[in-house]
């Protein structure tokens, strides 16, 4: 379970996956049938397709919101020409993984997490994210002092997003454009600017930030949230003065 050096594609045993990079939305998409076939053990593409048609029909009907995330990007066939394909980002893979009886189900997510995606036992058990991530900085060398900056840095980033979940922002692209804000007052660049400056794509940008920038972000999200909180409460006390009268 290697990945190529053709960023467009990646190998999963002795099955070539398909993929496109989206800069915009910094996600990964692949293709569904690749996948399938991966999981089906069927070499045979157009028997994968058939597969892939009946499954989606499935979930549709059983009204599977998986099928709704998927997209369809042209990508490149065995023929050398691009073709409109369903494809889906890791998140949606793994659902749909879930709906494939196959033995190799397992096999396939521990390769998504293998080649820089999400690992689904973190999902369930932070702690293990926590403990992950802390052997993660230690193996690339980093100090206590940077780890304990690091972690309590994400603790205010945390907050933040608590704090913006409990007054209506939901959306991930909300949380995009709010952080790029933040982080473009205290250094001047957007996030996506930051992490090109850095060289980076799907990696985590405070995984790359020295200690300092560690800090500078902490704080402008501990300020954010606390200029917020004491704008909402003058709002309150305005509000019961007002219908006080």
């Amino acid at each position: 379970m290697v990945d190529n050096k053709d960023k467009s594609l990646s190998i999963f045993e002795v099955f070539k996956i398909r993929r496109h990079y989206d800069d915009e939305k910094e996600k990964w998409y692949f293709s569904i049938i690749d996948i399938v076939a991966a999981l089906t053990d069927q070499s045979d593409f157009q028997m994968a397709r058939k597969y892939w048609n009946k499954l989606k029909e499935r979930l549709k009907k059983e009204g599977n919101e998986s099928v709704t995330n998927c997209h369809q990007l042209k990508l490149i066939s065995a023929d050398g020409k691009k073709y409109a394909t369903d494809v889906a980002d890791v998140e949606t893979i793994l659902r749909l993984v879930q709906s494939v009886p196959s033995k190799k189900a397992e096999p396939i997510k521990l390769w998504l997490a293998k080649v820089g995606y999400e690992r689904i036992e973190e999902m369930n058990d932070p702690e293990k994210a926590l403990n992950r991530s802390r052997e993660y900085w230690q193996k690339h060398g980093r100090s206590e002092k940077w780890i304990q900056q690091r972690m309590m840095s994400q603790e205010t980033r945390n907050k933040l997003t608590d704090y913006w979940s409990g007054h209506g922002i939901e959306k991930k692209d909300e949380f995009a454009i709010l952080t790029s804000i933040i982080h473009k007052e205290w250094s001047n660049l957007t996030v996506k600017e930051h992490k090109n400056l850095k060289g980076l794509k799907t990696q985590n940008l405070r995984d790359h930030m020295s200690e300092a920038e560690l800090i500078f972000t902490a704080l402008a999200e501990l300020s954010t949230r606390q200029i917020a909180e004491t704008e909402n409460r003058k709002k309150r006390n305005y509000r019961r003065k007002f219908f006080a009268a």
